[in-house]
């Protein structure tokens, strides 16, 4: 149904009515999305016990109340034959269920799903996550958190850079559309509320649009600004908080913002040297901290195979490198490595004026304007 709405959107529309202005349009688009979805998707509260067996669905849960009408008719009347009915096609029912979820656990243990032979431990132990011990009855402690990880601020004036002929990086609708349906659904939507689940449901219909926003927010070297908002999620370091600096901002950003970033992730990773140390494991493909530890006790083994010889190791820890980085020095960095000025300039865009909250339950703090450091949570902010 919701695609069916979006089919017949006269995209144009909007773009027309921005009168070339991206925030504008962007704007509008997403309000227009997210106005659809309120209005076609319905909303269903499901509630849970905490006994309930994991193998009890719907039909189930119907059989049982039916038996239980059954048993108190009969108890009225006397006459027990329709409860023993009742009762019969509910043991059938339910063995039935146990059985079905019974296969479904062991084929998770038999792919390469990684996720699915979690999902199939958790049942088997009955593992239940524990709460985040973020505290929310602090009304006071958004606000605060928010001022701490803005504490790299310097309140300067956001950098300029001269302006360049238009970028020549543009994407197709080929290019959107595959990259909207390769969405993972289960990731949380960002302050627009647009959910990944909805842009992979309707990359076909949604692809033209945003094609046609992400090509004029690459041509004016400017990001939409609704694009650029992020709320943080503060996840406690560790499992005992004492001070603001254990908790680790993550940001919730735009959904739509992030498909957009892989597509410029993959365009500046190919035409950039590959200057990244072969012993770097952080935020590469295929590599793990297993790696690294496997690797440095290789070394440290072989070279203690050696008589009279010993290994001193030194730990060093970069405190708030997201936090920390000058978009200004940055992208003049990239600049220096052969990625095109004007996109430097979108980077730069992207990384100022960034608008954030942080939220803490239902509790929401003032937002700040940023424009150091680059978001953790964002697809970019690895690579840069």
């Amino acid at each position: 149904m919701l695609q069916d709405c979006f089919e017949h959107v006269d995209w144009d529309m909007f773009r027309i009515a921005s009168d070339n202005n991206i925030d504008v349009y962007a704007d509008s688009v997403s309000e227009f999305i997210s106005k659809c979805i309120g209005d076609v998707v319905p909303i269903a509260n499901i509630k849970t016990f905490p006994n309930q067996k994991p193998w009890i669905d719907g039909s189930i849960r119907a059989k049982l109340k039916a038996r239980t009408t059954a048993f108190n008719q009969g108890k009225a009347t006397g006459n027990m034959f329709e409860y023993k009915q009742c009762s019969y096609s509910l043991r059938k029912a339910i063995k039935q269920a146990k059985r079905q979820y019974r296969d479904k656990v062991e084929s998770q243990f038999n792919g390469s799903d990684t996720r699915g032979m979690w999902q199939g431990l958790q049942s088997i132990t009955d593992y239940k996550k524990k709460a985040s011990p973020v505290a929310d009855h602090d009304v006071l402690l958004p606000d605060k958190l928010n001022n701490f990880f803005a504490r790299f601020e310097d309140n300067t004036v956001p950098p300029t850079r001269p302006a360049t002929k238009t970028c020549g990086l543009t994407f197709t609708a080929a290019n959107v559309r595959k990259t909207f349906k390769c969405v993972n659904p289960r990731k949380a939507a960002g302050p627009d509320g647009i959910p990944g689940r909805v842009l992979r449901a309707c990359a076909d219909q949604l692809a033209g649009v945003f094609t046609d926003i992400f090509n004029q927010s690459l041509s004016q070297s400017a990001v939409p600004t609704c694009f650029k908002r992020a709320t943080i999620v503060p996840v406690p370091k560790k499992a005992k908080v004492t001070e603001l600096n254990d908790y680790r901002p993550v940001a919730l950003t735009s959904v739509i913002m992030k498909c957009f970033e892989r597509l410029v992730k993959d365009h500046i990773t190919s035409i950039l040297p590959d200057t990244l140390d072969p012993l770097q494991f952080a935020y590469r493909p295929n590599r793990s901290t297993d790696d690294a530890i496997a690797i440095t006790l290789h070394t440290a083994l072989t070279h203690l195979d050696k008589r009279n010889t010993y290994v001193r190791m030194l730990f060093i820890d970069y405190s708030s490198a997201f936090n920390t980085i000058v978009p200004s020095k940055l992208v003049i960095k990239l600049e220096t490595l052969g990625l095109d000025p004007a996109l430097c300039n979108w980077v730069l865009d992207f990384l100022t004026g960034r608008s954030q909250v942080v939220r803490v339950g239902n509790n929401i703090s003032t937002p700040l304007i940023l424009n150091t450091g680059a978001p953790q949570g964002c697809v970019l902010s690895p690579l840069l």
